[in-house]
């Protein structure tokens, strides 16, 4: 069985409950990335971002990708976190962790796994700018 917590939540994502998770005695690196909501796209200043899920499919391709990443590093640990709902800038969508008993693996699987999670699970973002709204997939 994978040492894996995959969430999909309305609720905000409690970072240090996150970094106590992924934490074990074998574990000598570990990588966290934290994606938050910026406060500009493409020059635009943003309001606000509003994040959907087609929540079964985001679920299980967030278990592949981490079930991929194990396969591809010597890797102990995998949390993946993301939002969904009204998010303001500066709030955090997205958390990726990944521990292992060395960094290399760790921050290769946690990059492998953050850019996956891009291109490949259903998550889509309604965009709020000062001039209107745009749709766009969460993580083009």
């Amino acid at each position: 069985m994978l040492n894996t917590q995959i969430l999909l939540s309305a609720q905000t994502l409690d970072i240090q409950s996150c970094i106590d998770w992924i934490m074990s005695p074998e574990s000598g690196g570990i990588d966290v990335f934290i994606g938050t909501v910026r406060n500009a796209t493409k020059g635009k200043k943003v309001l606000k971002l509003d994040f959907e899920a087609y929540e079964p499919m985001a679920i299980s391709e967030m278990n592949k990708i981490a079930a991929q990443a194990f396969e591809r590093w010597p890797v102990q640990k995998i949390l993946i976190h993301h939002r969904t709902g009204l998010l303001q800038v500066g709030e955090v969508p997205v958390v990726i962790a990944v521990s292992a008993a060395h960094r290399d693996a760790a921050f290769d699987a946690c990059r492998y796994i953050i850019d996956t999670l891009k291109q490949t699970v259903p998550i889509w973002k309604k965009e709020s700018f000062e001039d209107g709204d745009v749709w766009v997939a969460a993580h083009p």
